[in-house]
């Protein structure tokens, strides 16, 4: 029993549960594998979290400058650089316009002097357009080194900003904090400068739609000044608003100089705070149409965007030279209906911004206001001018068909009564209202000659006039003029309108400075009879002085003597001082 009990325990045993006999360090080095996966993928959602903070952070921002700025700072805090910047390509995709950078400091700044334009490595982004990545700057080829005072710089990153297939600029890293730029970093930042695009072109847009804002509203308030104003308040405005909204330094309107045919003047200049004694010299400044850039603008009618004074046509800047260093400028013709009235120019200093193309449009666009202002103004001087005509006609042909007609006739009837009077001292009281009259109706023909004339019109009459007109304000009252006789038959003798103009001038510059008058009469007499020319003046003031400068005098005897006449200074009937020039007729 016992055997066959030993029997039924001792059948065959089933093999035992073991592992493979992996070593320890294959293990350790899954591990750590499995560590090191887990901590890149957990670095790589870290740098993703930073590219997405540096995205918000970049579009938070309209204005250019503020996201050219956050780019940059954005894009160093994102891959650990020391070093960033972001060049600007220049209008002419030549070199650079403007560089934004960050990580050095203001000493190092001025030490460095003048930042890059885009030559070397700078340059080689520009000029391949495409992501550059280096270990070592200087060992390669296109490094062109460092200027005096520049840190030194090892590792670089730089890639292209393209705003919808066009290079805007270019980003640029150096000096990784991990010792060089690596593929990924290269992928971030790209990333980043599409993101950087968008940002850009948003903020240009955005630029470009507040800028044609303020172009409009400049431009109603011309209107606005024109439908109010004439002369020189709105030309002054646009002045002003061009340079303001062109954000130049100066803005100066050129114009024909009336009084010398081929020259040009300054008309308006205005400028920025601190160059007020620049615009004090452009405002006298006159210089000639040929062989300056204002006068071809003004000949061809065309405008033209400059980047100094020396790139337009002619030998002649614009500004002249050593009035201030100016350097990027707009000189755009105002052109009217008909003809080119004047030029404007907006300037920025030298080592400016260049002015762009939209800028260009837009300052002609606004220029045009200007020769609008020109045209309207002129046009509603022309109006009033012949408001004024048709009135002073209209004036004239009343005082001639019922004033004068009346008096005639009331001198006539009283000429008529005085003859039937017996009582003669009655009768001689009425010849005397008749020569009143008669006074009276010569003082109203000579008024109605002179609401008759032209401005700046000709003859013996119209100088007479005039010179009269021009005694008024220096004697404080306006002499009474009578002509008789027919005056304008001495308008084809030229010397003696000249003598009698004269005589006539110096003889009421005496009342004015000697007799102390209230009253004046100046007879001009042309007598066909006796073929002789008589000016006769006479007031009531203190009469004719003892002694004394008589020069003049002297001068008006001379002039009657030359002509075979004569001169003759006396007491007045009635007090005061009689003068009487007289000459033959030629």
């Amino acid at each position: 029993m016992d055997d066959s009990s030993d029997d039924a325990h001792t059948g065959p045993t089933e093999p035992a549960l073991t592992f493979p006999d992996l070593p320890r360090l294959e293990l350790d080095q899954l591990l750590r594998q499995l560590v090191d996966r887990a901590g890149e993928v957990m670095a790589a959602q870290g740098r993703l979290r930073g590219l997405l903070r540096a995205n918000q952070s970049i579009v938070v921002d309209l204005a250019l400058p503020g996201v050219l700025r956050r780019i940059v700072e954005a894009a160093r805090d994102l891959l650990d650089a020391r070093y960033a910047a972001l060049g600007v390509l220049a209008a002419d995709g030549v070199g650079l316009a403007e560089f934004v950078h960050t990580g050095m400091d203001d000493v190092t700044v001025e030490r460095i002097g003048d930042l890059p334009v885009g030559r070397g490595l700078l340059g080689a982004v520009i000029d391949e357009g495409k992501p550059i990545r280096l270990r070592h700057i200087t060992g390669d080829p296109r490094s062109s080194g460092f200027p005096p005072g520049h840190p030194e710089m090892e590792s670089f990153l730089g890639v292209p900003i393209r705003i919808r297939e066009e290079v805007f600029g270019n980003l640029y890293l150096a000096e990784s904090a991990h010792g060089e730029f690596t593929a990924e970093d290269e992928e971030l930042l790209t990333a980043l400068a599409a993101t950087a695009a968008v940002a850009i072109d948003n903020a240009r847009l955005f630029h470009a739609t507040t800028v044609r804002g303020e172009w409009m509203a400049a431009t109603a308030a011309v209107t606005r000044q024109m439908l109010g104003a004439s002369g020189e308040r709105p030309l002054r405005l646009i002045v002003e608003r061009s340079r303001q909204l062109a954000d130049a330094d100066l803005a100066i309107l050129v114009r024909p100089d009336d009084s010398e045919p081929g020259m040009l003047r300054v008309d308006i200049a205005d400028a920025r705070p601190g160059l007020e004694d620049a615009v004090q010299r452009v405002r006298s400044m006159r210089f000639p149409l040929e062989g300056s850039v204002s006068g071809a603008v003004l000949t061809s009618s065309s405008a033209l965007r400059l980047t100094s004074p020396d790139e337009g046509p002619g030998a002649t800047p614009v500004l002249g030279r050593g009035l201030l260093a100016a350097g990027p400028m707009l000189v755009v013709p105002l052109v009217g209906m008909s003809t080119t009235d004047g030029v404007l120019t907006v300037v920025r200093l030298e080592g400016e911004p260049e002015f762009r193309e939209a800028d260009l449009e837009l300052v002609a666009g606004f220029a045009n206001q200007a020769a609008v202002a020109l045209e309207l103004a002129e046009a509603r001087a022309e109006r009033e001018r012949l408001r004024v005509a048709e009135e002073r006609e209209r004036i004239a042909a009343d005082l001639h068909d019922h004033v004068i007609q009346r008096l005639f006739g009331a001198g006539l009837s009283l000429q008529s009564v005085a003859g039937r009077v017996e009582d003669p001292e009655q009768a001689e009281r009425l010849r005397g209202v008749v020569g009143d009259l008669d006074e009276t109706i010569a003082q109203i023909r000579t008024t109605i000659f002179a609401l008759q004339q032209p401005e700046h019109a000709g003859g013996v009459r119209a100088m007479i006039l005039q010179v009269v007109d021009e005694a008024t304000e220096v004697l404080g009252f306006g002499p009474a003029l009578r002509f008789t006789g027919p005056a304008d038959t001495l308008a084809s003798d030229e010397d003696l309108a000249d003598d009698m103009t004269a005589v006539l001038r110096e003889a009421l510059a005496n009342v004015a400075k000697h007799a102390a008058a209230k009253h004046c009469d100046v007879d001009v007499v042309v007598d066909a009879a006796t073929a002789t020319v008589e000016i006769v003046v006479a007031d009531d003031g203190r009469g004719p002085g003892v002694g004394g400068r008589r020069s003049g005098l002297a001068n008006l005897r001379r002039r009657a003597e030359r002509r075979g006449g004569s001169f003759a200074l006396a007491p007045g009937e009635s007090g005061g001082s009689r003068l009487s020039w007289s000459v033959p007729l030629p």
